[in-house]
């Protein structure tokens, strides 16, 4: 559904993006993830058609974004970060005219209308003016735009940002549904959700793709330790300087709550720290309220892959 091959995007002295090659499957759902300033938007705005590139190529469903934009956009569902909306519109409204616009078969407006407003959980609101609205549902009514042209493709740039909790959880169970009817591709800094959402990543740092796989093959490569938290009541002892010898153990942050006192341990790969800590805090009479072992997790792949050479 995408490729993209050798894509570069140069600015007066500045790379943006330099020699990308990713392709996306028909069905994928794939996370795009990368530090502020890595080229994830810029790498999406070239995809849909509003940037162009410097030099490389880009195809939606066999079109070159560049010579074919009309055909590879019939292609696209688009929801940009900060999403455009006419505020003086009612949220129907402004659905069946955006319908419209992308090309939507008049006889099929309403009933795309009322399916994305259904998916988005809109139908209540639907006579609402949009200028009315919290962030949250301008939010689920750029997702209603992105979707209301039933494409093949969808590009999500930050879907969940303003969104509270159960509003989050709604587009995470959006996009799942998605799986095999659709393609996604999704940008976001919440990557709890993309372990949960995504079959793949791919992570951009710098301009350059490093690394595209699965969170669980990016964990086993990268070999990323977790972290150890132990909370005691150490009465008095240099606890800190102690754990931090322990073999194994990378570094030692400590906070105190009361007579007891909160170490996280962040460990070295396939470290596995925990029995010494213990017979260490059995050794300083220690009274040890919790000990837990925090598994691997992209977080973690992620701060080693954009953080190795910053």
């Amino acid at each position: 559904m995408i490729k993209v091959q050798n894509l570069t995007k140069r600015y007066a002295g500045f790379t943006a993006i330099n020699n990308l090659n990713f392709e996306v499957e028909r069905g994928e759902i794939v996370g795009f993830l990368g530090p502020n300033g890595a080229g994830k938007s810029t790498t999406m705005k070239i995809l849909t058609g509003y940037l162009p590139a410097t030099s490389g190529t880009a195809k939606i469903a066999g079109f070159d974004v560049f010579e074919q934009s009309l055909q590879a956009r019939q292609h696209i569902g688009y929801l940009p970060e900060n999403t455009p909306l006419y505020q003086d519109m009612r949220i129907g409204e402004y659905l069946r005219y955006r319908a419209q616009l992308k090309g939507v078969a008049g006889g099929k407006i309403k009933e795309r209308v009322g399916d994305v407003l259904e998916m988005c959980d809109l139908s209540n609101v639907e006579r609402k003016l949009i200028g009315s609205l919290s962030k949250g549902y301008r939010q689920r009514v750029g997702l209603a735009d992105a979707l209301v042209s039933d494409p093949d493709l969808l590009i999500l740039d930050e879907p969940t940002i303003g969104l509270d909790p159960n509003q989050i959880r709604q587009v995470r169970e959006l996009v799942k549904n998605l799986a095999n009817k659709r393609t996604v591709l999704i940008s976001t800094h919440i990557l709890p959700e993309v372990e949960i959402m995504c079959s793949r990543v791919i992570v951009i740092h710098k301009g350059k793709i490093r690394a595209s796989d699965t969170a669980e093959n990016l964990l086993r490569a990268h070999r990323v330790a977790g972290a150890l938290k132990i909370e005691a009541n150490v009465h008095g002892d240099d606890a800190r300087l102690r754990l931090s010898q322990v073999t194994g153990v990378k570094d030692v942050t400590e906070e105190a709550d009361g007579d007891y006192t909160t170490f996280q341990l962040k460990l070295e790969a396939n470290a596995e720290p925990s029995d010494e800590v213990l017979r260490l805090a059995s050794e300083r009479r220690w009274s040890v309220r919790e000990l837990v072992r925090r598994r691997a997790t992209l977080e973690d792949v992620f701060v080693e892959l954009t953080h190795a050479d910053s």
